[in-house]
C-alpha cells in the first residue's frame, strides 16, 4: 500500500559486515525542522517567561539602571550611599581584579539588586492598588475621582503591552471574610425561605457555633489564607470536582454551542479542519503567554491560572479520588468516529497541518469503513459512569500492554475529537432543534464523547460544531474565551474556498490517521456496558428546553436604567414563583478572578426584597407603582450581593472552608453540616459573551453563538444558563428531570418570557400592556416560542 510506504521514515538492510541503513532525505529534513521549531517554541517560551517574570518592569529597565550606576562612577556623585563600596570590597577574588574592574561589578551588582527591589515595589504598588474595590460599589455611569485617579494609577504601574500572566504576582489574595459578617448575611439570605419556627432554630444554631467553635476554625483558615495562593480554589477543585463519585456527564461536565444562524462551510472535514487548526493557534499563543490578560474596565486584570490547564489535560479516574493530569507540548489529536478511535498527529516539518491537511485526515477518517473492535464502540462510556467502576477497571485493565498504550494516546492527546454521525444545530424550521443541539452536546450517545478530557470538541455531518467541557480544571468564561477565538478565526481569517473545502493546497503525503487498537476482555464489555446502562438512564432522565428571547434585550433594560443581570435574575424568581408557588434557594455563579488563583463565589439571588417584589407582582391589588419601587430596591440589592461576591465577601465559599477545615480537625457543627446539606432547587450562571470583542456584532449581527448550558443540579430542580447575546437578544438553556413530577422545562420557560415581559411592562405606560398580555396567550395556546 502507498500510505503505508510514505510512513516508513526509513529503510535497512541487513549483512555479513553489519547493518546498512538508508536514511530518506525528506525525514532527515523533518527531523531537522523540527529541531529548529523546538528550540524556537523554547527560545519563545523564555523570552515571554522572562517578561512576564519582570512585569511591570522591563528587561531593557535593567539596562537603564545599569547605565545609571555606571555614570555615577564618573561624576563622583555616590547613588548608593556607600553600598557599591561596600561590595567592592566583600567582593571574591578581588584581589584578581583591577580597581576599576571591582568598581564595574560592584556598579553592575548594586544595579541589578535595585533593580529586583524596583520591580517588587512596582508589584507590591500594584498589588496593593488592586486591592482597592470601591469602583465596583459606584453606580453605573458615574465614577468619582479617586476612582478615576486609581484607574490612573494601575494603567500607570500595570506596564506596557502585558502578557498573559504578567499581572499573575500583583493580584491580591482572595481575603477570609470575617464570621460575624459571614453568619449575618447567610441568615439574612435564608429569612426569606423559613418560617418564624425554622429561622428561630438557625439563628440559635448560628450563635452556637460562632460562641463555640468558629474562631478556632477561622483561625486555621486565616493561616491557610497566609500560605496558599487562595484559600478556596484547591479544596474546591478536590471535594466539589474531584471526589465526587458520581457520573460527570450531565452532573459535572457542560456544554458550549455553535454560532446560532451561520454555518461557514456544510462540509464536515473542512469545519473540523478550521476549527482545530485554530484551536492549535490558540494553544500556540497560550502556550507562550501571548495573549493578552482580560481586563476589567480595559484596566483591572483578571487571573489568568485556570487557562494553563485548557489543552493537553485529563481528569484520571481513582477510587477514592480523582486528580487532573496536565502534560505538555502534545503533539496529537484523538479522533472518535462511529465507534472507532485514530490517532491524527497535528504537526509535520516542525509546523502545525494546515486546515487543508487537517480537513484531508478527517475526510480519510470519515471514509474508512472498518468496523469497531470488540468492546471499542462503547468504550468511552466508562467516562461517563459511576467513578469507582472506572478506576478499577482502568487499573485491571487498562494498565499494561497494548491498552495501556492506547488509553495513554486518548489521555495524552491535546484534546479530543468526536466526527458525529447526526447533523444538529439551531433550524427555526424546527420546534426542537435547540433542545436536540444541546442534549447532544451535554451527553451525545453516553459513549461518543470522552468526558475525562478537558474538552471534546464536537464535529456534526451538517458542519456545526460545539464542545463538552470537564468543569474541575476551569470554569466557563474561560472556554468561552477559547471558542470566542476559534469561531472569528475560522470566519473571519480562515474562510473556506467557493466550494466549502479549507484554503490551501492539499498534501495527499500525509500519513494516514492510525486506528488505536484495544484488547478488551469480555468482563471488561461487561463492566462497558454496565457504565452506559447507568450514564443512558441518566441522559434520557435530562428534560431540557432552549429558545431564544428577542423581544428586547440588554439595550432596552439599559434604558430602564437597571442591571441586566439583576433584571433577569428577578425574572427567574418570579418565573420559579409562578411554576413552583413557593421559593427556593436560588445559586447564582460569579467570578472571583480578581483575585491570585480566584474561580467562582456564589450569590444567594432569592432575597427579602426578591420575595416582596414577587409577591407584589401576584397581588392584583399592588399597583405598577409599587411594583417597579419593589422592583429597584431587589435589584439594588441583588447587585450589591454580585458586588460582595465578586470582592471576597461572599457567603458560600468561606462557609464551605469552614466545614472543610471541621472535618480535618474532627469538630462536629450543626450549623455548617445544615448549611452545607441544603439544597440548590434553582441553579443559574450566565455565561459572558463578547470576552474578545473580536467580532463586531453590530455589523455582523448573524456571527453571534447560542451560549451555552447545563444540567440539573437538584432531582426536583431546574438548571438555567442565560446568555446576553448584544443588545437585543438573550438564550436561555433550561435544564430539569424527566422524574420529577414538579418540574417541565418547557414550562418553566414560558414562566420565564412571561416574567421577562411583566417586569419589561412596568416601565411602559399601563396602555402598552395589552401587547404584551396577546403575547403570552399566543404561548398559552401551545405555540412554542424560538
Amino acid at each position: 500500500m502507498a500510505e503505508a510506504h510514505q510512513a516508513v521514515g526509513f529503510q535497512f538492510t541487513v549483512r555479513p559486515d553489519g547493518v546498512d541503513f538508508k536514511l530518506s532525505q525528506e525525514v532527515i529534513k523533518n527531523i531537522y525542522l523540527s529541531g529548529v521549531t523546538a528550540w524556537k517554541k523554547k527560545a519563545i517560551q523564555f523570552k515571554n517567561g522572562v517578561l512576564a517574570g519582570v512585569s511591570p518592569a522591563s528587561p531593557s529597565s535593567w539596562l537603564i539602571v545599569v547605565i545609571a550606576m555606571m555614570s555615577s562612577l564618573y561624576i563622583h556623585i555616590d547613588l548608593s550611599m556607600g553600598m557599591m563600596d561596600t561590595i567592592k570590597e566583600n567582593l571574591p577574588y578581588r584581589d584578581c581584579m583591577s580597581v576599576q574592574t571591582r568598581a564595574v561589578l560592584s556598579a553592575i551588582l548594586f544595579a541589578t539588586g535595585l533593580w529586583l527591589f524596583l520591580i517588587y515595589l512596582l508589584r507590591y504598588t500594584l498589588k496593593a492598588l488592586l486591592s482597592y474595590h470601591g469602583w465596583i460599589f459606584e453606580s453605573h455611569g458615574k465614577m468619582s475621582t479617586s476612582t478615576k485617579v486609581w484607574l490612573c494609577l494601575v494603567k500607570m504601574f500595570s506596564g506596557r503591552r502585558p502578557l498573559l500572566y504578567s499581572f499573575q504576582a500583583s493580584l491580591p489574595r482572595l481575603p477570609v471574610p470575617s464570621v460575624d459578617d459571614t453568619i449575618h448575611r447567610y441568615l439574612e439570605s435564608v429569612r426569606p425561605l423559613l418560617d418564624n419556627e425554622q429561622y428561630n432554630k438557625m439563628e440559635l444554631l448560628a450563635s452556637d457555633f460562632k460562641e463555640n467553635k468558629a474562631a478556632q476554625l477561622q483561625r486555621c483558615l486565616i493561616l491557610k489564607s497566609w500560605w496558599a495562593t487562595n484559600y478556596v480554589s484547591d479544596w474546591w477543585e478536590e471535594y466539589i470536582y474531584l471526589r465526587g463519585r458520581s457520573p460527570i456527564m450531565v452532573n459535572s461536565n457542560f456544554y458550549i454551542m455553535d454560532l446560532l444562524y451561520v454555518t461557514p462551510t456544510h462540509r464536515q472535514a473542512a469545519r473540523a479542519g478550521n476549527v482545530v487548526h485554530a484551536m492549535l493557534q490558540y494553544r500556540r499563543k497560550l502556550e507562550r503567554g501571548e495573549l493578552a490578560p482580560l481586563r476589567a474596565l480595559g484596566t483591572v486584570p483578571m487571573c489568568s491560572t485556570q487557562m494553563e490547564r485548557m489543552f493537553n489535560t485529563t481528569r484520571i479516574p481513582g477510587i477514592e479520588t480523582d486528580f487532573v493530569q496536565h502534560l505538555t507540548d502534545r503533539k496529537h489529536l484523538v479522533v472518535f468516529h462511529k465507534g472507532r478511535f485514530f490517532q491524527v498527529w497535528l504537526y509535520t516539518g516542525g509546523r502545525h497541518l494546515l486546515p487543508s491537511e487537517l480537513e484531508t485526515q478527517f475526510q480519510r477518517i470519515l471514509n474508512d469503513t472498518s468496523e469497531p473492535q470488540p468492546g471499542e464502540l462503547k468504550l468511552a462510556a466508562l467516562t461517563a459512569g459511576y467513578r469507582v467502576p472506572w478506576a478499577q477497571a482502568r487499573i485491571k485493565y487498562f494498565s499494561q500492554g497494548i491498552n495501556k498504550v492506547s488509553l495513554d494516546a486518548i489521555e495524552s492527546a491535546a484534546f479530543f475529537l468526536t466526527l458525529d454521525d447526526e447533523p444538529q444545530g439551531y433550524d427555526p424550521a424546527k420546534t426542537n432543534s435547540l433542545d436536540s443541539y444541546a442534549k447532544s452536546l451535554l451527553h451525545g450517545k453516553c459513549y461518543d464523547r470522552w468526558f475525562d478530557k478537558s474538552f471534546t470538541l464536537i464535529s456534526y455531518p451538517n458542519g456545526k460544531m460545539g464542545v463538552n467541557v470537564e468543569h474541575s480544571w476551569a470554569d466557563a468564561p474561560i472556554v468561552g474565551h477559547m471558542w470566542e477565538y476559534i469561531l472569528s478565526t475560522d470566519c473571519f481569517h480562515l474562510g473556506y474556498t467557493e466550494e466549502g473545502h479549507c484554503k490551501g493546497d492539499v498534501n495527499k503525503n500525509l500519513p494516514h490517521p492510525t486506528r488505536i487498537q484495544w484488547q478488551i476482555p469480555n468482563e471488561c464489555q461487561n463492566v462497558i456496558e454496565t457504565s452506559y446502562l447507568s450514564a443512558k438512564q441518566i441522559a434520557d432522565d435530562v428534560d431540557f428546553h432552549g429558545y431564544l428571547f428577542a423581544e428586547f434585550g440588554k439595550g432596552l433594560i439599559k434604558k430602564c436604567r437597571t442591571s441586566p443581570d439583576a433584571f433577569i435574575q428577578l425574572a427567574l424568581q418570579l418565573a420559579q414563583f409562578r411554576d413552583q408557588r413557593v421559593f427556593c434557594l436560588t445559586y447564582e455563579s460569579s467570578m472571583t478572578r480578581m483575585f491570585r488563583d480566584g474561580r467562582t463565589e456564589t450569590v444567594r439571588s432569592c432575597t427579602s426584597e426578591a420575595v416582596a417584589f414577587v409577591r407584589a407582582m401576584e397581588d392584583a391589588g399592588a399597583t405598577n407603582a409599587q411594583r417597579l419601587a419593589l422592583f429597584r430596591k431587589a435589584a439594588e440589592k441583588h447587585q450589591n450581593m454580585y458586588r460582595l461576591a465578586m470582592t471576597g465577601s461572599g457567603i458560600d465559599r468561606h462557609l464551605f472552608c469552614l466545614y472543610i477545615v471541621s472535618k480535618y480537625l474532627g469538630v462536629d457543627s450543626p450549623f455548617l453540616t445544615k448549611v452545607l446539606s441544603e439544597p440548590w432547587k434553582l441553579s443559574t450562571s450566565q455565561t459572558p459573551q463578547q470576552q474578545l470583542n473580536l467580532v463586531d456584532i453590530n455589523k455582523f449581527p448573524k456571527y453571534v453563538c447560542g451560549g451555552g448550558g447545563f444540567g440539573p443540579v437538584a432531582d426536583d430542580g431546574y438548571g438555567v444558563s442565560y446568555i446576553i447575546v448584544g443588545e437585543n437578544l438573550i438564550t436561555f438553556h433550561i435544564s430539569s428531570k424527566f422524574s420529577s413530577p414538579d418540574t417541565d422545562s418547557y414550562r418553566f420557560g414560558q414562566h420565564i418570557q412571561k416574567a421577562m415581559l411583566d417586569i419589561q411592562a412596568l416601565f411602559k405606560p399601563e396602555n402598552d400592556k395589552t401587547a404584551q398580555n396577546a403575547k403570552y396567550v399566543h404561548l398559552e395556546n401551545g405555540k412554542k416560542h424560538i
